[in-house]
C-alpha cells in the first residue's frame, strides 16, 4: 500500500520516518484482528490510527465506533459500554445496547483507555480474551466479534505500577504497539502543517492566506509545542483571525507562542501528576488567549467611541491604558491590542491588586466556561481543551457548586 494514498485519504501532512512507520505498522496490521495500542502525547493525532486500521480491514463494511473514555462518568461506562438491561438501574425505562453489541462484526476505537476504572477494566479483558460480555442488570452472557484498537497519553507501565491499571489487559491490548511521535520531534513537517491550517482558514472566511519570512518559520521549528498539532492549528488559526498584515515576521509569531523554559522530554505524561500539569497548562493558555479577546473587544469599542462620536480625552480618561489625546485620525487605527504573555505584566495606573493563585485563575476559566455553555460540561470541557472527566475532577478539587 502506497503511503502517500493514505496521508491523502485522511488528510495526514508529514513525511517525517517516525510517522510513516507508524502508518505502515497500522497499515499492515489491519489486515489481522490484533488489538492495537496507539500511543503518543496529547495533540499528536492518534486518533487517525484506528480509522485507518478499519479501513483497510476486512471489517470496513462494517460499525467503526470511537469511544472517549474519559467523557464518560464512571457511573455510565459500564452501561455504556456493554448495555443495560430494563430495571438494572434508576432511569433504565428500557434495555439497551452498548457499544461492544452495535460494533458486533466491526471495530472499537478505546480513546484515553487508562481512564477506565477497574471494574471495567475487567469486563475488557473478558471481552478481549473470549469475545464474551454481560450486560447490567442481566446474568446471560453474550457474545461479540469486535476488533479493538485503543489509545493512550499515558505510560500504562506507570499506571500498572501505580496500581492503576491492569497488567494482564495491558498485554492484551498492546499486541501490536503504535506510537506516533510528538510534534517537536518531526520539524520538518511543522511548517507543511501551519501552511495547511492557515490556508483553510483563509479558504474558510474568505481572506488572504497569510505568509511567513524565513525568520517566522525558523521560530515555528524550533518551538517545543507541548500542546503538539493540536497548538499548532490554534496558533495559525489565531494569528490568520488577529494580524491585519498577511506577512508574518519573527517578531509577530513570538507573540503567539507562549514561552517555555526548556522541551519537556517524551516518557508520556507519565503519571497523575503530568497529566494534571498539562491540564492546568492547557487550561492558562486559554485563559491567556480569552484575555487577549477581551481586550481587543475593548479596545474596539472605545475606538469606535473616540471616532464616531468624537469624545475629548477626559471623556475617555481611564478607559484604556495609553489613551491620553483625540487625533483626527481613525482612532480605531491607532489602538491596537498587545497579546498578553504568561510572564509579563499589564503596567497600569491603577493601584495593584492581589495576585491571583493557579487555582483561582483555573476556577474562573471554569466558572466562565460553564456560564457560556449554560452549564453544559461536555461543551465547557471541549472550549477548555480537557476531556469530560478531567473537567469533572477540576469542578470537585476547586469546590465549584455554583456558576
Amino acid at each position: 500500500m502506497d503511503l502517500q494514498t493514505v496521508k491523502q485519504r485522511f488528510g495526514i501532512i508529514g513525511n517525517n520516518e517516525s510517522l510513516n512507520r507508524a502508518l505502515e505498522i497500522a497499515v499492515r496490521v489491519a489486515s489481522t484482528d490484533l488489538s492495537v495500542l496507539v500511543t503518543g502525547e496529547s495533540g499528536v493525532g492518534k486518533e487517525f490510527f484506528p480509522q485507518i486500521i478499519h479501513a483497510y480491514s476486512s471489517r470496513k463494511h462494517n460499525k467503526y465506533i470511537a469511544v472517549n473514555c474519559g467523557a464518560i462518568p464512571e457511573g455510565t461506562i459500564d452501561s455504556e459500554l456493554f448495555g443495560h438491561e430494563k430495571g438494572a438501574f434508576t432511569g433504565a425505562t428500557e434495555a439497551r445496547k452498548g457499544y461492544f453489541e452495535e460494533a458486533d462484526g466491526g471495530t472499537i476505537f478505546l480513546d484515553e483507555v487508562a481512564e477506565l476504572p477497574h471494574s471495567t477494566q475487567v469486563r475488557l479483558l473478558r471481552v478481549l480474551q473470549t469475545g464474551e460480555f454481560i450486560r447490567v442488570g442481566s446474568s446471560k452472557t453474550q457474545k461479540t466479534n469486535v476488533r479493538v484498537v485503543a489509545a493512550t497519553n499515558l505510560n500504562l507501565q506507570q499506571a500498572i505500577s501505580s496500581g492503576r491499571f491492569r497488567e494482564d489487559l495491558y498485554y492484551r491490548l498492546n499486541t501490536v504497539p503504535i506510537n506516533v511521535p510528538p510534534l517537536r520531534e518531526r520539524k520538518e513537517d511543522i511548517y507543511l502543517l501551519f501552511r495547511k491550517f492557515a490556508s483553510d482558514v483563509a479558504l474558510q472566511y474568505r481572506m488572504p492566506a497569510i505568509s511567513l519570512d524565513e525568520g517566522a518559520r525558523r521560530l515555528l521549528e524550533s518551538y517545543t509545542w507541548p500542546g503538539n498539532i493540536r497548538q499548532l492549528k490554534n496558533v495559525a488559526e489565531q494569528v490568520s483571525a488577529i494580524e491585519e498584515t498577511r506577512a508574518i515576521t519573527a517578531s509577530i509569531m513570538e507573540k503567539y507562542l507562549p514561552h517555555t523554559e526548556s522541551a519537556p522530554v517524551y516518557v508520556g505524561p507519565t503519571s497523575s501528576d503530568s497529566e494534571r500539569n498539562t491540564t492546568e497548562r492547557e487550561l492558562l493558555y486559554k485563559i491567556l488567549f480569552d484575555m487577549r479577546a477581551d481586550m481587543n473587544e475593548l479596545k474596539r469599542m472605545v475606538g469606535e467611541l473616540l471616532h464616531e462620536q468624537s469624545y475629548k480625552p477626559k471623556e475617555v480618561a481611564g478607559l484604556l491604558p495609553g489613551v491620553s489625546t483625540y487625533s483626527p485620525t481613525p482612532i480605531a487605527n491607532e489602538v491596537t491590542a498587545e497579546p498578553v504573555y504568561a510572564d509579563s505584566e499589564e503596567v497600569t495606573d491603577e493601584p495593584p491588586t492581589q495576585e491571583l493563585t493557579k487555582e483561582q485563575v483555573q476556577r474562573e476559566a471554569i466558572i466562565k466556561a460553564l456560564r457560556r455553555y449554560n452549564g453544559k460540561r461536555k461543551e465547557a470541557a471541549r472550549d477548555l481543551f480537557i476531556s469530560e472527566r478531567t473537567l469533572y475532577r477540576k469542578i470537585k478539587e476547586l469546590g465549584i457548586h455554583e456558576f
